[in-house]
C-alpha cells in the first residue's frame, strides 16, 4: 500500500449556528454547521421553520396564509 493514501486523521472543532460546539475527529480541523442535534426540531421535540432559502415567506405570500388564520380566528369568536 502507498504510504500516503488517506488524508490525515484529527481533532476537530465543529460549531453550529445556535452556539453550540463540540469536538470530533475528522479529515479536517475545522467545521461549521447550520443546524445540529442540539437545535434540529427532530432531537428537541420543538417545531422550527429551518427556511435558508425564504420559502415559507414565499408560500404565506403566495397563498395569504397570515390572512387565512386571521379571517378563520374571526369567523371562530
Amino acid at each position: 500500500m502507498k504510504k500516503e493514501g488517506h488524508p490525515a486523521y484529527v481533532e476537530c472543532n465543529v460549531r453550529c449556528a445556535c452556539g453550540n460546539s463540540f469536538t470530533t475527529r475528522a479529515t479536517v480541523e475545522e467545521m461549521k454547521l447550520d443546524i445540529c442535534s442540539a437545535c434540529h426540531p427532530f432531537f428537541t421535540g420543538k417545531q422550527k421553520y429551518v427556511d435558508t432559502a425564504g420559502r415559507v415567506d414565499r408560500f404565506r405570500k403566495k397563498f395569504n396564509w397570515d390572512k387565512r388564520k386571521e379571517e378563520k380566528s374571526a369567523a371562530k369568536g
